[in-house]
């Protein structure tokens, strides 16, 4: 008999809490973060008591079908994942949850029923993995295929931000200050070291005027000189603005995220600095390196969205998220199309608890071909539902060998974390940076893209 056969893995509760974190004054190309930020806790209890966690957006797009498809989770065993992601399909999802508009608020490219249903299965792929984990004494990771790694690099996500919220809104206050120009980022880039040993930057751009951003990142390379630098301004530029600063910043990028929306867009860019580099080595080489790559998670969220991005070339690396793609297998398989094509491999974040942050240790652990840091917000959280957060050493996180994901659920502060959220009038129970925005700002719109 095997060890699984001995136990009872019927799942036969499971739990979703919605809860609201505090979130800094973060801004972006659509506006600002609010105060706090919507986020789903998944508990999958089995017949044997077993507990397993997941985690993912709290938005009530997501709340509403998280429902249907808990309940089609009830009496599967957690080890029977595939016949639940079948079934995923014939959940039907209100049309009016699904804009058909592109979003750039750093999500994803455009809304649709699957994406929807991907994100929610993502944290009870992830509970039922975690549960499954405790019931066999093995980690994630080796449920997964093994770690490849014994820690997993991330990097400082660097933001333009306020030195707090707008007056007159309730927040949790931080001791970050601001940072509106160079010297604030490189400042914040320092305390990110400082704090978590962070060896590569990632700054959110598309706040400010392209000229701004480039004087910033350049200033990032004169303090931290060989260490990685990224750019992402969320699609906020035309292809031009994105050729301009890909040349002006090619000599010290890693890569450039989105800096423009789309797929047929990104392929022009890549396309032109390809012409650009022929040119450079055709008049002898020197000056400064303009074959800068371009990553993505916006114009490459599902697999269907592969095909046509590869075969045009326009983007060299694939920032995988796995609420995005369903779940830590689908982040698996993701990983291999993208070695298979000679295309590089990270990991996208978002406002994320420790919860996913375990999650995204784990798979990146088995991933051979991640050779860029992982993106996380985590640093910028300072609440959190777990008992115990997990740390960052020299800039990375150690890979749990405990059983499941490795972390431990504190029920007080899941209690006082959806109380927040039981108390709002329903404002912030869905994340939008353009009415943050206009707290400060009533003229705010949602900036039309291309911005610049």
């Amino acid at each position: 008999m095997t060890a699984s056969a001995s136990r009872d893995l019927t799942v036969t509760e499971v739990r979703l809490t919605p809860v609201l974190v505090a979130d800094p004054p973060l801004l972006n190309t659509q506006g600002v973060h609010q105060p706090y930020t919507p986020r789903l806790i998944v508990e999958v209890v089995t017949a044997d008591g077993i507990t397993g966690l997941g985690e993912t957006y709290g938005d009530t797009k997501y709340l509403e079908l998280a429902r249907p498809l808990a309940d089609r989770l009830v009496g599967h065993r957690v080890d029977d994942l595939n016949r639940l992601f079948a079934e995923a399909d014939e959940v039907a999802v209100d049309a009016d949850r699904v804009s058909g508009q592109v979003d750039v608020g750093g999500l994803r490219g455009v809304q649709t029923a699957d994406k929807l249903r991907l994100s929610v299965l993502s944290a009870l792929e992830v509970a039922c993995l975690d549960a499954l984990g405790k019931s066999l004494g093995l980690p994630v990771h080796a449920l997964l295929g093994g770690k490849v790694r014994d820690a997993v690099e991330y990097s400082a996500y660097l933001f333009y931000k306020w030195a707090e919220h707008p007056e007159g809104v309730t927040a949790e206050k931080d001791d970050w200050g601001a940072a509106l120009d160079p010297a604030g980022v490189v400042e914040q880039a320092r305390r990110f070291t400082e704090r978590y040993g962070f060896r590569s930057f990632k700054l959110k751009g598309g706040v400010f005027p392209p000229e701004e951003e480039i004087a910033a990142v350049r200033a990032l390379a004169a303090a931290f000189p060989g260490h990685p630098l990224r750019l992402d301004p969320n699609g906020a530029w035309s292809v031009e603005t994105s050729l301009k600063v890909a040349k002006e910043l090619g000599d010290v990028l890693e890569y450039l995220e989105d800096p423009t929306l789309g797929t047929p867009a990104m392929a022009e860019v890549a396309a032109g600095l390809k012409r650009a580099a022929r040119s450079a080595s055709d008049k002898g080489g020197g000056g400064r390196r303009v074959g800068v790559p371009l990553a993505t998670n916006m114009c490459v969220t599902t697999f269907a969205e592969i095909k046509e991005a590869f075969t045009r070339d326009a983007v060299q690396v694939v920032l995988s998220d796995h609420h995005y793609w369903g779940g830590l297998r689908n982040t698996q398989h993701l990983a291999a199309i993208c070695r298979t094509f000679g295309v590089g491999v990270s990991m996208h974040s978002n406002t994320h608890l420790g919860i996913s942050l375990a999650a995204m240790t784990h798979v990146a652990s088995t991933v051979p071909n991640l050779h860029h840091a992982c993106d996380s917000h985590y640093p910028w959280q300072s609440e959190d539902v777990l008992t115990e957060r997990p740390a960052f050493e020299d800039g990375t996180v150690p890979v749990s060998d405990a059983p499941g994901l490795g972390v431990e659920l504190d029920r007080d502060r899941l209690a006082f974390l959806h109380r927040r959220w039981l108390d709002d009038d329903g404002t912030l129970r869905d994340r939008d940076d353009a009415a943050a925005m206009r707290v400060a700002d009533p003229r705010w719109g949602r900036p039309a893209v291309p911005r610049w």
